[in-house]
């Protein structure tokens, strides 16, 4: 990237917005997002600047510009920074106009502030220009009644963008308001705020010239871990595969609406995992570092932006069935083996599972059992096994290549791919008997009772309450606070064996909650009953120290 392309530099919010530039954000960029939580953390440390020996300064981060002409901005990352910034500026000006009756100064400070930060005169053609213009969702909404300053705003029949960008300026209002309500010279204090603001608050701006530039920009902060939307991200491409192709703007219409429609049913949060688990359902496996370079390099034409367009289309809606099993049919077969998944929180088996979802003859009876085998190494292999989820992803994105070039086609070959990450019997029992699974968590607990609640499936041949239900408990032999009756254990003792899977059990609610915490010693050599269990009750045999293995927490039956 040459010199000439690429411009880096330091800039306060005064000397990006006051020295008549304008700035816009593409059409395709996504609306504004922002809530009440980033408005919150944006004002806190305005103010930690702004108050008498704060910050000299609050760094906002990146501004990524794309130029040619240095005149005219297009804002490539930044958009919600600057839009915030600006009805910041707007509420201090709706302030100073609730002020003009009392001060002559007051008319004279909001016109200067609004040339400044917010529009001015264009000289030649003596028309008003804004200084900064919004998507093509937001933009009406924003120049219309915000920078307008309307005595009332619409509040229906309008998007839930535009929503957010009327509250985000009544918050602020009101936040602009409080902050200089003890003022003796309130218009005064507002002009000081926003000078203030704008002094303190600075960005990196990165300036390109030209697309290509602009990607590499991306890649690059990405690569150092600034936050950066990969769903963003590859909208702009192929948008400007589009662009460079063809000025036909019933395509451009057609690929925003579907892609805002897919954005929509995924969250654009959720867009750029489902993108990477799509993107590895089809091709070698790539790191989401990697995902947009690889993706880029594919899509060379319009052509083959609209070929993934349709390929991503018709991953949507099972990708939304594998990620949120409650959507699926209750108590189905599916819906168990989905929800176990989400329960371990293991992510690694989606590509393979949308690959083998987009099967020819695949069955739902088939699709169920290829989900089980899915859930039960990962049981196995992260649950139990703790074993390199790196290795186990390889094996599922290999897997999910061979199906998708045709290589696998039946359900017996499909699972029997997974052969490789599939646990050895001898593996797995020494792993189970030694696995301690801390219960802080309210999830590590669920799983330590879904372990529990499996185990009496299998003795007992009949099923039991959800392992959920509010009917049993999670009981610790060894209770995790031991009381002085349990001074046989040492320290280390105690942290080696409390959150073994022997040292837990399942109690009816009522039985826990009567039983409270039993000294040790009124535990060595005898029975303890523990609990009721489907129509099975046991008894657990608790051994001494020296002895105190799960195999001796013997589990008897009659």
């Amino acid at each position: 990237m040459s010199a000439t392309n690429f411009d880096t530099k330091n800039a306060t919010y005064r000397q990006l917005m006051g020295n008549g530039l304008t700035y816009r954000i593409p059409r395709f960029q996504r609306d504004y997002s922002w809530t009440e939580e980033e408005w919150e953390d944006l004002w806190t440390d305005l103010q930690a600047s702004l108050k008498n020996g704060g910050e000299p300064a609050h760094y906002m981060g990146y501004l990524v510009l794309q130029t040619r002409d240095d005149k005219y901005f297009d804002v490539i990352d930044g958009q919600q920074r600057l839009t915030t910034l600006s009805l910041i500026v707007l509420a201090t000006l709706k302030n100073l106009g609730r002020l003009l009756g009392t001060n002559s100064d007051n008319g004279r400070r909001a016109e200067q502030i609004r040339q400044t930060y917010i529009g001015y005169l264009d000289p030649v053609s003596l028309v008003s220009r804004s200084k900064l213009s919004l998507n093509r969702n937001n933009d009406n909404y924003y120049q219309t009644y915000l920078v307008a300053l309307a005595d009332t705003l619409p509040q229906r029949n309008i998007r839930a963008s535009e929503t957010g960008l009327r509250k985000a300026f009544e918050w602020f209002d009101r936040k602009v308001t409080h902050h200089v309500a003890q003022s003796t010279d309130r218009g005064l204090a507002l002009a000081s705020f926003v000078e203030a603001m704008s002094d303190k608050l600075f960005f990196t701006v990165i300036t390109v010239a030209d697309e290509l530039n602009a990607y590499k920009v991306f890649e690059t902060l990405n690569s150092r871990g600034v936050r950066l939307s990969s769903t963003d991200l590859l909208k702009n491409y192929l948008f400007s595969v589009l662009h460079r192709e063809t000025q036909h703007e019933h395509e451009m219409k057609s690929l925003e609406d579907r892609w805002e429609n897919i954005v929509g049913r995924l969250g654009s949060e959720s867009f750029p995992d489902f993108l990477r688990i799509h993107w590895n359902s089809r091709n070698p496996l790539v790191r989401q570092t990697e995902l947009f370079k690889t993706i880029r390099s594919y899509v060379k034409d319009r052509a083959m932006a609209f070929a993934l367009l349709r390929d991503i289309e018709a991953d949507v809606e099972t990708y939304l069935r594998l990620t949120q099993p409650e959507t699926t049919e209750a108590t189905s077969p599916l819906q168990d083996g989905l929800t176990t998944l989400k329960l371990f929180n293991v992510t690694q088996p989606y590509p393979f599972l949308l690959a083998a979802a987009r099967l020819a003859g695949m069955t739902p009876q088939d699709f169920d059992q290829i989900v089980r085998a899915c859930a039960i190494v990962s049981f196995r292999y992260n649950v139990i096994g703790s074993l390199s989820p790196s290795e186990q992803e390889s094996a599922f994105n290999k897997a999910a290549v061979e199906m998708a070039r045709g290589e696998r086609t039946t359900t017996a070959r499909v699972i029997e791919s997974l052969a490789a990450i599939y646990p050895a019997d001898s593996t797995f029992k020494a792993a189970f008997a030694d696995k301690s699974i801390p219960t802080q968590s309210s999830r590590k607990k669920r799983i330590v009772r879904y372990i529990l609640c499996r185990i009496e499936e299998h003795y007992s041949k009949s099923g039991i309450a959800a392992f959920e239900s509010d009917a049993y408990n999670l009981e610790h032999l060894l209770p995790q606070n031991p009381g002085e009756g349990w001074s046989d254990f040492n320290d280390e003792q105690l942290e080696v064996l409390v959150f073994r899977l022997g040292n837990t059990t399942l109690l009816r609610t009522v039985a826990n909650r009567d039983a409270g915490n039993v000294d040790y010693p009124g535990l060595i050599g005898s029975w303890s009953f523990a609990g009721i269990i489907g129509s099975k009750p046991f008894l657990i045999l608790v051994r001494s120290p020296d002895g105190f293995r799960d195999e001796s927490h013997e589990i008897h039956r009659f």
